[in-house]
């Protein structure tokens, strides 16, 4: 079950990211989401712009994502390469797992689908699963961005 994110939800969202963070350390990512990004302030952010979302089984939140409208002021430069589309798009961020439960980014986009015929998705270039996964779900990598903070990221998009 897919749902809105609440604010009673934030302890939980810490362990996910925890956990999330865990993974992507023992599978080569040493350099994302570090010093406790994202921090409860974000999530909460998320939550009161009605853009955070949680994946529930059997009743315990396993899963988040962000999914709003675009245009994200990340995306308006891309180097190395274009957009494959120059139109209204959603844009995921966020997706963490607690490795609970399995196919979270398949369903995200699948939710995400519902409501965007256009996405937009970057990580990092040592996030190697979830390049994966984004690829087998028929991303294509555009070129790169530059996050808020200013590192790179490798961008993809859905058409």
């Amino acid at each position: 079950m897919i749902r809105l994110a609440v604010e009673a939800d934030l302890p939980r969202l810490g362990e996910v990211f925890d956990d999330a963070r865990a993974f992507m350390r023992a599978n080569g990512n040493d350099v994302q989401w570090t010093d406790g990004y994202p921090r409860q302030q974000v999530l909460l952010e998320d939550i009161r712009a009605g853009q955070l979302y949680v994946i529930e089984e059997a009743g315990r939140v396993c899963a988040c994502f962000m999914l709003a409208a675009g245009p994200d002021p990340t995306y308006e430069v891309i180097f190395d390469g274009s957009w494959g589309a120059d139109k209204p798009y959603g844009v995921i961020h966020r997706v963490a797992s607690d490795g609970s439960c399995r196919g979270v980014v398949a369903q995200v986009v699948a939710f995400a689908q519902q409501y965007f015929d256009y996405l937009r998705i970057d990580t990092h270039e040592k996030n190697i699963p979830m390049q994966q996964a984004v690829k087998r779900l028929g991303f294509t990598c555009r070129g790169g961005i530059y996050t808020h903070d200013g590192t790179p990221r490798i961008a993809f998009d859905r058409v």
